[in-house]
């Protein structure tokens, strides 16, 4: 019976251990190709190193994780058409489920709303990983009402992975007013029960996105 106890106690550890990391992976504190090392992160954490590498095992397996044998794990890096990859996918999911929406309204309309509303606060402050958080918080606001959640899942999946690669985009104040405007624009498209339009808005918007993620991967390369 310990030992069930002790695995599910590890299996929690580890799940915590794997959100942190992912939070560091998204928010940049980690970067693409940089090392893991477990004995840093397991004191960082408070933990062993057994959910250290359960958590890693987790990443590795979701594709935020790199693992090479007799070297160890390092934060995935993305080449150019591992991200046009994640943007076809996208292209392809993101239109099914933003038409299987049902008519949004109340509670579900106010969540929208108000996190386009943050994600505007975000850039008025010039907090440009907030922006990037609440950003993902706007779409997923939208996505998670679909009846379509294996989808959602996957999706959920694909941006986190092309997330350490959207900062650049949003430093340019034309496009980060170009944002706002598409968020808007989607509210009211989402307020008419006009799915098709919010589709529409998608492809544009994502164009946004991939544009970004294309420039920091020529920077990157350009870096010695």
């Amino acid at each position: 019976m310990s030992i069930g106890v002790d695995r599910a106690g590890v299996g929690r550890a580890a799940g915590r251990v794997a959100n942190e990391l992912e939070r560091r992976i998204v928010t940049g504190e980690l970067l693409p190709g940089q090392p893991i090392r477990q004995e840093l992160m397991a004191e960082q954490l408070g933990v062993s190193r057994l959910p250290i590498r359960e958590a890693l095992r987790q990443l590795t397996a979701e594709g935020l994780v790199a693992h090479t044998p007799n070297v160890g794990y390092v934060v995935a890096r993305l080449d150019q058409d591992e991200i046009e990859q994640i943007y076809l996918m996208r292209a392809a999911l993101e239109p099914e489920v933003l038409r299987s929406l049902p008519r949004l309204a109340g509670t579900a309309m106010r969540e929208v709303s108000d996190a386009a509303a943050r994600v505007r606060s975000a850039a008025e402050r010039g907090d440009l990983l907030e922006m990037r958080l609440e950003n993902r918080t706007f779409h997923f606001a939208m996505f998670d009402r679909s009846p379509l959640q294996l989808v959602v899942s996957e999706l959920r999946r694909l941006w986190t992975l092309a997330m350490p690669y959207h900062a650049v985009y949003l430093y340019d104040p034309e496009a980060r007013a170009r944002v706002l405007a598409e968020h808007d624009a989607m509210v009211d498209a989402l307020t008419d029960g006009d799915n098709d339009r919010v589709v529409a808005l998608m492809a544009q918007h994502r164009q946004g996105g991939e544009s970004g993620a294309t420039v920091v991967l020529q920077t990157s390369r350009r870096t010695p």
